[in-house]
C-alpha cells in the first residue's frame, strides 16, 4: 500500500524538473488563517497553492470548486495532523525516507537546468559522427607541482612543433606518447563517438578538422596532442551472438589459465575455432554450437547473446567484423582479436534513435560523466556571487604542511589533538558559518584516493605517481571541500530561497504520514477484516448486483469485405486460421535435413511463436514425382524435431504429409519439394492484429457487457441472440450476440473487491469523525468567500 507514497512523490518530483528559479522569499505581513484543526492553523496562501496545483494537474478528473476541495483538504490535513501528534514525523524511519526524498528533490535545484539540457543537445549532435583519432600523451599528475606542469607543457609544445614541421604524428606518438595502451599503435584511439572520451578531448576532436592537430588539452593524466583521423556518419547499434575461443593451451577447460601466446596454445585454439565454424557450415544451430564450445562464460548460456552496442565499446577488430555483417543471421569467418577467436553472428541492427527517445537518457548521462564537473564548475561560480567565502590563511597554510607522501597513496591520517592552536579553528567561513581544521581533515581522510599513473597503468595503486606534489594535492581537497560546503549551504537554504521548493516538500512530508495513516488505519485493517467485508456484503446485497449483460462478440473492419473475411474467419472450428505465414522451405531432390540456410528461415517461426503464445503452426511437406513418400515425412520430422528443440511444444504443431506427396495446383518437381508454415491461433486477438494493417486496424472484443461498456452493443434498438451489422462513422461492425445474462446478485467472491473498497470508504469515514472529535475544525468562512469570488 505504500505504493501510494511512491506515486505521489514521483508526481511531486515531475512537478520540482519544471519549476522556474528558486527567488529569495521577501518578509512578508503574517497571512490570514482560513483552517484551524485543534491548535494548527493553516494560512488560505497554504490551501490556495494546493487548490490551484490540484486545478492545474492533468488528470481533470480530480478537479473541483473551492468548497469540494476544501473539503478534502481538511480531511488529508486531519489525518496529518493526528500522525504528527503520534510522533510519526518523528520517528527514524520517517525523517531518513523524508532526508533521502528532500536530496532528491533538491538536485533539480542546484543544477542548472538550462546547462543541461544544452549539453544533452550537443552530445546528440555529436553522435551523429563517428571519429577516428589519435594521441600523444606528456603525462602530468593533476596535482603535481606548478614547475612539473609547465615543463609537461613545454613538452607538449616541443612535440606538437615536430609534427608541425612535418614529422609523422604516428611516429612521434611511438616514440613521444607516454600513454603505455596506445603509444605502441601510434597514439590510435580507434573510431569513438561522444561519451567515449573525457569531456575536454571530446571537446577538442569534435571542434577539430579531419587530419588536423589540436592541443595541448589538459586532463587529470596530463597534456594531450589530438590529430583528428577521418569522420564518418554514426552506424547505430548492434546486437550479436559470438562463440569465443581464448588463446590458451587450457582454453575451455575448468580452472584454465589466462590467455596466453605460446605457438601450441595458438594452434590449439585455431583448430577449436575451426571445428566450430565447420559445424556452423554444417548447418547446426549457432545457439547449439555456443553453448557447448564458447569459452565466454557469461553469454554461452544464452546462445553467445551479448548486450547491444555501438562504436567505440568493443575492441577494434572484433567491432569492425560485426559491422561488416550486413543481413540479421549472418555468421563471419572467425576473426582474431587479443581475447581469443571469435565467430560472430548479427542478430540486429538499429539506427541511432531521435532526440525525443534518447533526451531522458542523455540528459541523465551528461550529469553523471565528465560533464558533471562543468555542471559543478558552473553552480559554483554562481554560489560565489551568493554566499562569502573567507579562508583563514594561517591555518590554511598550516593545513597544507600537515600533507605528505602518503597522501598521495591514499593513506595519510592525523592524529587528535592537533598541536596547540590548531584544535578546531576554522579554515574556511562561508557566509558567517565557520568549519573547522578538524572537520577539513576528517574531509580528506575519507576522500583522499591513490592516485593511479596514466603512464604505468600496471604500477600498484599504493604507489606515489611521480611529479605529484602532496601540497598540491592537499590544495585540491580544500578547494573541493569549500565547493561541497557551497552546496551544501545552498541545499540547507531551499526551504528559504524556494517558495516552491519549501511547498513540494510540505507535500512529500504531508504524504509520507498521510501513507502511513492510512495503511494502518483504513487499508490494513479493510484487507485484514474478513468478517467485516462478509457482514457488510450481506447486509447490503442490493448493492452488489450484476445488471443485464450480454454475451457478445464484437468486430470492428474498416471495410465490409475485410469484416466479412474476419467473420469467416472466426465462425469456423478453432484454432482460427490467420492471413499469416512463413516462407517455404526449399529442398533439393531427395534431401530431408537442414541446412544453415534453412535452420535461419526457421528463425522466424521460432520467433512468432514465442511472441505469439496462443499461435499454432502447420508444418506441410511435400515431395515430387520421383521422390519416395518418405522424404516429405522425413522433412517434416526434421522442421517438427528442430521446433521442438528450441521450445514450441508439440501440441502446437499440426503436421500435414500432403496424400501422394504432391500438392494441388503444380507441376513442377522443384515448387513440390518444400515444406511450408500455416499460422493458426486460438486466441481470436491474433485474428485481429493478423487482419490489421496500418492505419486499417481490425478490433475484436468479446465477453459480458454491460449497458454502457460498450457502444456498438448500446446501439442495437433490440438485443437478442444473432448477428447485426452497424456502419457508424465510415467503419464495419458486426454484433454477434450469444445469449443475454440476466441481472443477478455477484457472489461475495465476485463482488469482493468492490465489497473491499467500500469498507474502506466506511472506515475512513469513521476514522475522519473521530479525528474531527478529536481536533475541533474551524473554517473562516470570510477567506473562503474571497476565494470562492
Amino acid at each position: 500500500m505504500r505504493q501510494f507514497t511512491g506515486g505521489f512523490l514521483l508526481a511531486v518530483s515531475i512537478m520540482a524538473c519544471t519549476t522556474t528559479k528558486p527567488v529569495v522569499q521577501q518578509t512578508t505581513p503574517p497571512q490570514p488563517v482560513v483552517l484551524t484543526l485543534g491548535n494548527k492553523a493553516f494560512t488560505t496562501d497554504d490551501f490556495f497553492q494546493s487548490f490551484t496545483k490540484n486545478q492545474l494537474s492533468a488528470d481533470s478528473s480530480q478537479h473541483t470548486d473551492v468548497k469540494q476541495y476544501f473539503d478534502l483538504y481538511t480531511n488529508l490535513k486531519l489525518k496529518v495532523v493526528d500522525a504528527e501528534a503520534a510522533g510519526l514525523d518523528t520517528t527514524e524511519a520517517f525523517r531518513e525516507e523524508l532526508a533521502t526524498y528532500r536530496k532528491q528533490l533538491a538536485q533539480s535545484y542546484l543544477t542548472d537546468k538550462t546547462q543541461v539540457e544544452s549539453l544533452a543537445a550537443e552530445a546528440y549532435q555529436r553522435m551523429q559522427q563517428e571519429i577516428n583519432a589519435s594521441h600523444i600523451l606528456v603525462a602530468v599528475p593533476d596535482d603535481a607541482a606548478p614547475a612539473d606542469t609547465l615543463t609537461a607543457y613545454q613538452t607538449a609544445l616541443t612535440l606538437r612543433k615536430r609534427i608541425a614541421d612535418g614529422e609523422d604524428f604516428a611516429s612521434v606518438a611511438r616514440a613521444g606518447s607516454q600513454d603505455a595502451t596506445t603509444a605502441s599503435d601510434g597514439g590510435s584511439l580507434n573510431w569513438f563517438t561522444a561519451f567515449s572520451l573525457v569531456y575536454p578531448l571530446e571537446n577538442a576532436v569534435y571542434n577539430t578538422a579531419t587530419r588536423q592537430v589540436t592541443g595541448p588539452v589538459r586532463t587529470r593524466a596530463g597534456y594531450h596532442l589530438l590529430r583528428v583521423n577521418d569522420r564518418r556518419p554514426n552506424r547505430g547499434k548492434l546486437r550479436v551472438a559470438h562463440i569465443l575461443i581464448r588463446m590458451s593451451p587450457g582454453a575451455g577447460a575448468p580452472g584454465a589459465d589466462a590467455p596466453g601466446t605460446n605457438a601450441a596454445g595458438q594452434q590449439v585454439a585455431k583448430e577449436r575455432i575451426d571445428a566450430a565454424y565447420a559445424r556452423l557450415l554444417r548447418g547446426e544451430l549457432f545457439e547449439t554450437v555456443a553453448r557447448q564450445v564458447s569459452d565466454d562464460v557469461t553469454s554461452k548460456t544464452n546462445g553467445g547473446q551479448l548486450p547491444a552496442f555501438e562504436t567505440g565499446k568493443q575492441v577494434p577488430a572484433f567491432e569492425e567484423a560485426a559491422f561488416a555483417l550486413v543481413n540479421p543471421g549472418d555468421i563471419s569467418k572467425p576473426v582474431k582479436t587479443n581475447y581469443g577467436w571469435h565467430i560472430i553472428k548479427l542478430l540486429e541492427r538499429t539506427p541511432l534513435s531521435s532526440y525525443a527517445e534518447l533526451a531522458p537518457n542523455l540528459r541523465q548521462r551528461v550529469t553523471t560523466d565528465t560533464r558533471a564537473e562543468v555542471l559543478r564548475q558552473s553552480a559554483l561560480q554562481r554560489l560565489r556571487s551568493v554566499y562569502a567565502v573567507r579562508e583563514n590563511k594561517a591555518v590554511v597554510e598550516q593545513a597544507i604542511a600537515r600533507a605528505d607522501s602518503s597522501l598521495l597513496r591514499g593513506q595519510w591520517q592525523y592524529t587528535e589533538p592537533l598541536s596547540a592552536g590548531l584544535p578546531n579553528q576554522p579554515i574556511i567561513t562561508i557566509a558567517s558559518q565557520p568549519y573547522s581544521i578538524n572537520q577539513f581533515f576528517g574531509y580528506v581522510r575519507q576522500r583522499q584516493q591513490p592516485r593511479r599513473n596514466p603512464a604505468q597503468p600496471t604500477a600498484k595503486p599504493n604507489q606515489a605517481i611521480p611529479g605529484s606534489s602532496p601540497a598540491v594535492a592537499m590544495r585540491r581537497l580544500l578547494d573541493r571541500f569549500i565547493g561541497d560546503q557551497l552546496l551544501a549551504t545552498e541545499e540547507n537554504d531551499l526551504e528559504k530561497k524556494s517558495p516552491e521548493f519549501r511547498a513540494l516538500l510540505a507535500e512529500i512530508h504531508d504524504g509520507i504520514l498521510l501513507s502511513q495513516q492510512m495503511e494502518e488505519n483504513v487499508w490494513e485493517r479493510s484487507m485484514a477484516d474478513s468478517t467485516g467485508q462478509r457482514q457488510l456484503f450481506e447486509q447490503n446485497r442490493t448493492l452488489y448486483q450484476f445488471p443485464q449483460r450480454v454475451a457478445a462478440t464484437v468486430i470492428v473492419a474498416p471495410t465490409d469485405a475485410l469484416l466479412k473475411q474476419v467473420q469467416t474467419v472466426l465462425t469456423g472450428k478453432t484454432p482460427y486460421q490467420l492471413k499469416r505465414a512463413a516462407p517455404d522451405l526449399r529442398y533439393a531432390q531427395n534431401q530431408t535435413g537442414l541446412t544453415p540456410e534453412t535452420q535461419e528461415q526457421l528463425r522466424a517461426v521460432l520467433v512468432a511463436m514465442a511472441r505469439n503464445p496462443g499461435y499454432v503452426v502447420e508444418v506441410a511437406a511435400s515431395h515430387d514425382g520421383t521422390e519416395r513418400d518418405s522424404v516429405s515425412a522425413g522433412r517434416i520430422r526434421a522442421v517438427v524435431g528442430l521446433l521442438r528443440q528450441n521450445g514450441v511444444a508439440l501440441n502446437r504443431i499440426i503436421e500435414r504429409d500432403f496424400q501422394g506427396g504432391s500438392r494441388p495446383g503444380s507441376a513442377d518437381p522443384a515448387s513440390q519439394r518444400r515444406v511450408s508454415f500455416q499460422y493458426f491461433s486460438i486466441d481470436k486477438a491474433d485474428v485481429a492484429r493478423a487482419f490489421s494493417t496500418p492505419g486499417q486496424p481490425v478490433e475484436i472484443s468479446e465477453g459480458l457487457f454491460a449497458p454502457g461498456t460498450n457502444p456498438y452493443i448500446d446501439q442495437l434498438n433490440a438485443v437478442a441472440p444473432g448477428n447485426t451489422v452497424l456502419h457508424p462513422a465510415g467503419k464495419a461492425v458486426v454484433v454477434l450476440v450469444d445469449r443475454i445474462e440476466p441481472a443477478r446478485t455477484r457472489t461475495f467472491a465476485e463482488a469482493r473487491g468492490a465489497v473491499i473498497n467500500d469498507y474502506q470508504a466506511i472506515l475512513e469515514r469513521q476514522w475522519l469523525e473521530q479525528l474531527r472529535t478529536k481536533y475541533p475544525v474551524n473554517v473562516n468562512q470570510d477567506e473562503i468567500g474571497k476565494l470562492v469570488k
